[in-house]
């Protein structure tokens, strides 16, 4: 399997046009995916009328910040598993991404598109399905990712938030790298980026290409 790398990029305040290019390619979504699993716990805190519990953060809290995948496990099953995240996901805009069968979260499919989709629905202004203090929460998480898991679009401007996914496939030893996030550029631009990728043969090979990626986009170029 050769490298694959696809990236959608828009105006984070919703004005002028996204671009894209191979946005409607799958891939499996490794840690991108915590983010849905929070945007899904938030739209079910929403649905009961109620805010995010302190047990509930507890493990929301270092599912993004730290990436823990202990906490996205328990998180997962809590939404409903592959039903309920694909639920969530079909509210939040995402058209083509499926959540990963038998508890295999990081399985779940996804593109570059539906990663914009949700980073307008957590970044976006007023008017997207998920509240207010729902997109402020996620943002606040996504805004303190750990150091050492802050490569990836952080590499196209500051300040920076976003959510990251690596993994080795199984059957090849090839790496999985993502970026997804919200950055404002050198000339002031604030732009939400959604770059996936597969196909490495090391992680620092992955993160070299997205974070290039990254700087071509910000520069206006896909």
């Amino acid at each position: 399997m050769g490298q694959r790398l696809s990236v959608a990029v828009g105006p984070a305040d919703g004005g002028g046009r996204d671009e894209a290019y191979g946005d409607e390619a799958t891939y499996a979504g490794a840690s991108v995916v915590k983010a849905g699993i929070l945007a899904a716990l938030l739209l079910g805190a929403q649905d009961a009328g109620r805010e995010l519990g302190g047990a509930e953060r507890e493990l929301a809290e270092p599912m993004i910040v730290r990436s823990d995948n202990d906490a996205a496990s328990v998180l997962w099953a809590r939404i409903g598993g592959a039903r309920g995240f694909d639920a969530a996901c079909a509210r939040l805009g995402l058209r083509a991404t499926a959540g990963g069968a038998d508890g295999f979260w990081g399985l779940t499919r996804t593109t570059a598109g539906d990663q914009l989709a949700l980073l307008r629905a957590v970044f976006g202004p007023g008017g997207t399905v998920l509240e207010a203090r729902s997109r402020a929460y996620a943002q606040e998480l996504m805004g303190r990712v750990v150091a050492g898991q802050d490569w990836g679009v952080s590499a196209a401007g500051f300040p920076y938030a976003l959510k990251n996914g690596w993994m080795p496939r199984s059957g090849t030893g090839l790496w999985v790298v993502h970026s997804v996030g919200r950055v404002r550029t050198p000339g002031g631009r604030e732009l939400l980026l959604a770059i996936l990728s597969d196909g490495h043969p090391t992680l620092a090979d992955g993160i070299a290409a997205v974070e290039a990626a990254a700087r071509r986009s910000a520069g206006g170029s896909v």
